[in-house]
């Protein structure tokens, strides 16, 4: 049977699976199993049980949990409600004021919470209400708002740099500071186009608050003093070569629960659901990851990965061609599929690809991050999208056109990065070696 053939017959039963609603991850343990049945002469059941277990058993995923319960129990204090009295004062002088919030609490947010969702969730409730009564435009307040909460993907402890990581088996620790400066090229991206907005609609910018004197936005400062201390203890044990990114993680749940404790948010209930919500998120990533790790073998199997990768090699297509080619195809899965599950998906046929040109792996999985960030505000299946439309009950496609100029800066990134790789591979390169 020929590739295109067996192609064929994995994506329409993926399509099917898919389609008929059924989990991502039970999707694709069941295209696994039907291609392990037809095509290979190997024992299905033993392939699936090793697997999965490889595939859920190794020591960096344990970081993944970690942090999301970390981002949980954030989500439950009155992180961001002192975010906004510790940013305001000083984003009030700058061009397009307080919309600024919402990029720099989205930036800060996500230096202590991988999840996007988590971010925008969080910043939402603070900065939406607040700028609606101060008078900023709608389709501003939320398009900024959107398209800044995609930096939880980026800006480290990432979700999907660490399903990323553990995919291609690389070191999380690196590919988490390959995430810092693109995290910050991004969102001075975003602040840059609220002050030309803000030059170009100047009539439709409310009036300036009162101007607050030097000591009193530093007084007003001490509200960030926790949270800056969290993103110190998370970010700087992994840089510094203190402890790996699973440690860094655990000393990060640690620093949460003494956050919410000392605000007085830390409650029976709220430990409770925090640490739930951080089981049913655990338990959904893990399952796809197993379902992708046992398609990843079956493919594996039947040599599809292989072939598909010298196909393209034999294309001579130039890496920056390749790059584009990439980036067309992951914004065209990610309007249907989530940004995890489109990597896990995907990395079985595109990692060979990416080796056999000579693509720098860590700079691949920034690449990849910022890809992903354009198929979350993106319709039809744009994940920010329907947080968002749960917060305002606007519609989709009005959301959409907010954050479609934000969409239009997350290319202009992929630009930089090809432009000027070591945007990405600069601090991994020079950082501490953390012992394994």
């Amino acid at each position: 049977m020929d590739e295109l053939t067996l192609t064929g017959i994995f994506l329409f039963t993926l399509f099917f699976l898919l389609g008929s609603g059924v989990w991502i991850g039970l999707a694709l343990l069941g295209v696994a199993f039907v291609g392990m049945e037809l095509f290979t002469s190997r024992p299905t059941g033993d392939a699936m049980f090793t697997a999965i277990w490889s595939g859920s058993s190794s020591w960096s995923l344990t970081a993944l949990p970690l942090f999301i319960w970390m981002g949980e129990i954030l989500f439950r204090t009155r992180l961001s409600e002192d975010m906004f009295k510790g940013l305001a004062p000083w984003m009030s002088g700058l061009p397009g004021q307080l919309l600024h919030t919402n990029v720099v609490g989205c930036t800060v947010f996500a230096a202590v919470s991988g999840s996007s969702a988590a971010t925008l969730t969080t910043v939402g409730k603070m900065s939406i209400p607040e700028l609606r009564r101060r008078g900023y435009p709608d389709y501003m307040i939320l398009g900024t708002l959107v398209g800044a909460s995609t930096l939880g993907l980026m800006i480290p402890p990432s979700l999907t740099l660490i399903v990323y990581g553990v995919t291609i088996n690389e070191s999380i620790s690196k590919l988490f500071m390959a995430g810092v400066l693109p995290g910050l090229v991004l969102a001075s991206l975003f602040m840059g186009y609220i002050a030309v907005w803000s030059f170009i609609r100047r009539h439709e910018v409310p009036p300036k608050d009162a101007v607050m004197s030097f000591g009193e936005k530093l007084y007003n400062s001490r509200f960030l003093i926790p949270v800056i201390l969290l993103i110190g203890l998370v970010i700087g044990t992994i840089y510094t070569g203190v402890a790996t990114a699973t440690e860094s993680a655990a000393f990060g749940v640690i620093g949460a629960l003494t956050l919410a404790t000392l605000q007085g948010s830390l409650s029976k209930d709220t430990f409770v659901e925090s640490l739930m919500g951080a089981t049913r998120t655990s338990c959904m990533i893990a399952l796809i990851l197993a379902g992708a790790a046992f398609l990843a073998l079956a493919m594996g199997f039947t040599g599809l990965p292989f072939t598909v990768a010298e196909y393209i090699g034999s294309l001579e297509l130039s890496p920056l061609t390749l790059i584009f080619a990439l980036m067309c195809f992951y914004i065209i899965i990610g309007m249907f599929l989530d940004g995890i599950s489109s990597v896990v998906l995907t990395m079985a046929v595109v990692e060979p690809m990416v080796r056999q040109a000579g693509i720098d792996l860590l700079w691949f999985g920034i690449f990849i991050v910022v890809v992903v960030e354009m198929a979350q505000i993106t319709p039809p299946i744009g994940f920010n999208l329907f947080v968002m439309q749960g917060m305002t009950k606007k519609p989709i496609g009005y959301i959409a056109k907010t954050a479609f100029p934000m969409f239009l800066l997350m290319v202009v990134m992929v630009g930089i990065l090809v432009i000027f790789p070591e945007v990405a591979t600069y601090l991994p390169e020079n950082m501490k070696q953390t012992p394994s």
